[in-house]
């Protein structure tokens, strides 16, 4: 599958596919390619990185935190040269970044490297005849939003930005963005699936990272409270005891984990 705005820059890339025997489906904004390929069945997807509304990084996240499009090969396709931009892609779960302009044949190299890593038939990127909408799998509900499947994918992408840095967690409209949806969506997503609001989702994670480096590494208090993102030692030791009635020092004095 290719995700792009266009596809006139494109159009070299896709005629060297075709005549490559691979077949092709288009879509043309983020959240497209994502629904179609959970519907669809994919082999690889090369996505853009700026496209309209939601960003490639966006829809990338979400096809990494669904384990029905987990697997699939992602190769985003940027118009920057930035280190910064490249990191972010592999960072969002892509295989490989190609900056433009590229050549078809560098292109094809890497995809063919790719479907070969992934074990991926050859034979095709996405069956072309199948390019209807989404059907069961994203039902929506009656405010129009898609249903309990997507709303965990969204949580799961939220909670993977959550705890891959726990120290520099992102604002809620942020962190929203970041998964392709709006503050209000995902904290429904959170009281719905996780009977707790994202705030107190992040305030547990970084309490039970504390725990587990209380018991399992040398780190000073003070450090530990700074990497998993309390802004002092006292404000780290009142949630730790009030969430784990125990303090951080006899937790570690203890050397077990105290019951929630």
């Amino acid at each position: 599958m290719v995700v792009a705005e266009g596809v006139d820059e494109l159009e070299p890339l896709l005629e060297t596919l075709r005549d490559t025997g691979y077949r092709i489906t288009l879509a043309f904004d983020a959240m497209e390619g994502y629904r179609r390929a959970t519907t669809l069945q994919m082999d690889l997807v090369l996505l853009d990185v700026r496209l309209s509304s939601t960003d490639g990084f966006a829809a990338c996240r979400l096809l990494k935190a669904d384990p029905a499009t987990a697997d699939i090969p992602v190769i985003f396709l940027t118009s920057s040269a930035s280190l910064e931009e490249r990191l972010a892609g592999l960072r969002a779960g892509a295989v490989d970044c190609i900056v433009k302009p590229f050549d078809p044949a560098e292109v094809m190299a890497r995809i063919e490297i790719h479907l070969r890593l992934a074990e991926a038939p050859r034979s095709r990127i996405a069956p072309a005849a199948k390019s209807a909408p989404p059907t069961e799998r994203l039902e929506t509900n009656g405010d129009g939003a898609p249903g309990s499947d997507m709303d965990r994918v969204l949580m799961q992408a939220a909670e993977r930005l959550i705890l891959a840095d726990l120290s520099h967690v992102l604002p809620l409209r942020e962190l929203a963005a970041r998964v392709g949806t709006h503050e209000k969506r995902l904290s429904r997503v959170f009281k719905e699936l996780a009977n707790r609001t994202v705030f107190e989702f992040i305030r547990e994670a970084r309490l039970q990272e504390a725990q587990r480096l209380l018991l399992e590494s040398a780190m000073r208090i003070e450090e530990i409270a700074a990497a998993v993102g309390f802004s002092s030692a006292a404000n780290f030791a009142t949630a730790f005891r009030e969430y784990f009635n125990c303090t951080p020092s006899a937790c570690r004095q203890a050397g077990r984990a105290p019951d929630a």
